[in-house]
């Protein structure tokens, strides 16, 4: 059976984009997916200075040795003055380390949301351009605008023509 590893590029213990996420991976045919918490990988800030006195996290490989367990990456990333999480970047920096390929060839789902009309569309643009260099193999995208009108924690997005173009989506990812 297929495995979706999926997350909210966010520490935020209320994270829109954990739950973005957790709805995204539940709409494939799968039983076998697993949420994670960026809060589980929390490491110090990356610094080569860092590194050399401390050595790379355990942390940074066991998010290494999580994403190589999946056949699909749902992320739903959060947007932060127009960028990655710190706590999100942190972690690739970290990773990074380990190899450049972070995400290791893996297909994923990316995703974006955020409060406003935008839906996180800046960072979900730079994910796009960046994540190929790392391994990520992009196989659809998607943006929820204006979160809190188009989404409810327990039946998801509530807009139907967002909720239809997300489904197309799914149906058409092929892992």
């Amino acid at each position: 059976m297929k495995k979706i590893i999926a997350f909210g590029a966010s520490n935020s213990k209320k994270s829109i984009n954990k739950a973005f996420a957790r709805f995204a991976a539940q709409q494939f045919n799968t039983t076998n997916i697993e949420i994670i918490d960026l809060n589980d990988f929390e490491m110090p800030l990356f610094s080569v200075d860092k590194e050399k006195e401390t050595g790379i996290p355990s942390l940074a490989q066991d998010f290494f040795n999580k994403i190589s367990e999946c056949d699909l990456l749902v992320i739903s990333l959060a947007e932060h003055n127009g960028n990655f999480t710190v706590a999100f970047k942190n972690i690739l920096d970290w990773v990074s380390r380990i190899n450049t390929k972070v995400f290791q060839d893996i297909p994923m789902l990316l995703l974006a949301t955020s409060p406003g009309a935008r839906g996180g569309s800046s960072v979900l643009e730079i994910a796009k351009n960046r994540f190929p260099y790392q391994g990520g193999k992009i196989i659809a995208s998607f943006s929820l605008p204006n979160f809190n009108e188009n989404f409810d924690l327990d039946k998801g997005i509530t807009n139907s023509e967002y909720r239809n173009k997300l489904l197309k989506i799914v149906n058409s990812v092929q892992f």
